[in-house]
């Protein structure tokens, strides 16, 4: 049994034979030529899905490949050595944050070094769905030992609370709610 398709097609293969024998010095001749098969093409749905598949291949970027992949390799590991040093000197921060967003953080070490006690630290507040929250403040060395700085405006919700330095950083532990009596690092679990 002949359908519509195949009876499109045959026709479309004489008409392009003879066209392309017969009326091949006129240039006008393959205008309907061609519309003739954009209708054939254009009614097979897997056709359609292949345009759309190239239009998304060629005007999407997926991201994956950063320029600079090099670069955020060392930095990759220039954190890891920070965090193996923080590791090293046996760092323990005790943070605390008030509701007026006064920050003070005592820092501990079994470790004797005059390295691990440096004159600014800098408390990192990282919110993990609002990069716009994100904070970063320095924090300065009181007489007592302790360090202290304000954070201003901090939103509630879930945050992620570390400490570090140039030379050393403490893994961030994740904190819900008041963001009082953190330690970093967090208690290993029994």
């Amino acid at each position: 049994m002949l359908t519509f398709r195949g009876t499109v097609g045959g026709l479309y293969l004489v008409w392009a034979a003879q066209s392309f024998y017969v009326q091949r010095g006129f240039q006008y001749a393959h205008v309907p030529e061609t519309l003739l098969m954009l209708v054939i093409w254009a009614s097979h749905r897997w056709a359609w899905t292949l345009v759309v598949l190239l239009w998304l291949a060629v005007t999407s970027f997926d991201g994956l490949v950063a320029d600079d992949y090099y670069k955020r390799g060392l930095g990759i590991n220039r954190l890891l050595e920070r965090a193996e040093r923080a590791d090293a000197l046996k760092l323990v921060a005790l943070v605390d944050v008030a509701a007026n967003g006064m920050a003070r953080v005592a820092l501990t070490s079994s470790v004797p070094d005059l390295a691990a006690a440096p004159a600014t630290i800098r408390l990192t507040l990282t919110h993990p769905t609002r990069a716009g929250s994100d904070r970063r403040i320095e924090l300065s060395r009181g007489p007592d030992g302790m360090y202290r700085g304000k954070a201003d405006n901090l939103p509630g919700g879930r945050w992620l609370v570390g400490v570090e330095t140039d030379d050393w950083r403490l893994p961030a532990v994740a904190i819900e709610g008041e963001l009082r009596a953190i330690r970093i690092p967090a208690p290993a679990p029994h």
